[in-house]
């Protein structure tokens, strides 16, 4: 408990810096986010073209692309309070799709878009492309456009370094698990497994820290979400067994703008091929102590 204790004292504010209320004032230690040195350095390709789509071209003649992303998800997307500056692989992932787009990845302004207005925010131009724990699915494809996957994530279970009783939802009869009000995961949960004890909160920084302090015995939700938190105390926390669901992430497009897509599926490919994707993965999620995972394979579905 004396372990339990300290840690919960030292991350009140570092680990839910951005997620809780009350963190990010003046004297806040700074969100916690991947060594600079360790992110890969993306070569610009100054002669890309892209003339057939609208959003290129209005980006290229503007200067900077602009980009919707999530800002309180530890290791994916994640707001400096006190910088404004954003970290973690889904910004990493903009950026090196930018640099093939013929954009240096430090032109791009990042937009924080909530979820339930990324369909909104791609249809009315405020952003040129989402990247942001955005699963594709087909009901999203009939308001947007999606390149990629580039990552296959699916609902995991957080627990502590020192629990050795659960290895997977099978494990969960009789345990306290902690999941967003409202969400899929907790939906799959009491749907699959409703001998588990589930208990909800507005958002999964809450969760966590109920975790830390022995109020619950699990999390759940995307498992990228999870490593994200794990990889912030990897001493603490940890990702157990296999995700029991398949959530591919990909970057929202408006829908029309399939030149875009098609350049974007390209870029995902390239940095793929290139190493950069494994290399982002191991600076920021990676750091949860989970090896870098093989890329999903680009779905190029036919144009809209």
């Amino acid at each position: 408990m004396v372990r339990t204790r300290k840690a919960v004292a030292a991350l009140a504010c570092l680990l839910l810096a951005v997620l809780a209320a009350g963190c990010g004032k003046e004297g806040s230690p700074p969100v916690k986010g991947p060594k600079a040195g360790a992110l890969p350095r993306y070569e610009v390709d100054t002669g890309f073209e892209l003339t057939d789509s609208r959003t290129w071209r209005e980006a290229r003649s503007r200067g900077h692309l602009i980009v919707g992303a999530k800002e309180d998800q530890p290791y994916l997307g994640e707001k400096d309070p006190a910088s404004g500056i954003y970290s973690g692989f889904d910004i990493e992932i903009a950026r090196m799709t930018a640099a093939s787009l013929g954009f240096d990845p430090k032109k791009i302004r990042f937009r924080t878009i909530a979820s339930a207005n990324r369909e909104t925010a791609l249809q009315n131009g405020q952003i040129d492309y989402y990247v942001g724990t955005y699963t594709i699915n087909d009901m999203r494809k009939k308001l947007v456009g999606f390149a990629g996957p580039y990552y296959m994530a699916g609902q995991g279970l957080l627990v502590r370094t020192d629990e050795d009783g659960i290895e997977g939802p099978q494990d969960l009869a009789g345990k306290t698990v902690c999941s967003a009000a409202g969400s899929t995961p907790y939906q799959r949960i009491a749907a699959d497994y409703p001998e588990t004890d589930l208990v909800a909160y507005d958002t999964y920084s809450i969760c966590v820290d109920n975790l830390l302090t022995f109020q619950v015995d699990a999390v759940t939700t995307d498992d990228a979400i999870l490593l994200g938190f794990a990889a912030k105390v990897p001493e603490e926390m940890k990702v157990v067994g296999k995700p029991f669901s398949e959530e591919p992430y990909g970057i929202g497009v408006p829908r029309s703008d399939n030149a875009l897509r098609s350049a974007l599926n390209d870029a995902l490919e390239a940095n793929e091929k290139n190493g950069n994707w494994k290399k982002a993965f191991e600076a920021t999620l990676g750091l949860s102590g989970v090896p870098a995972p093989t890329p999903p394979p680009i779905d190029r579905y036919p144009a809209n």
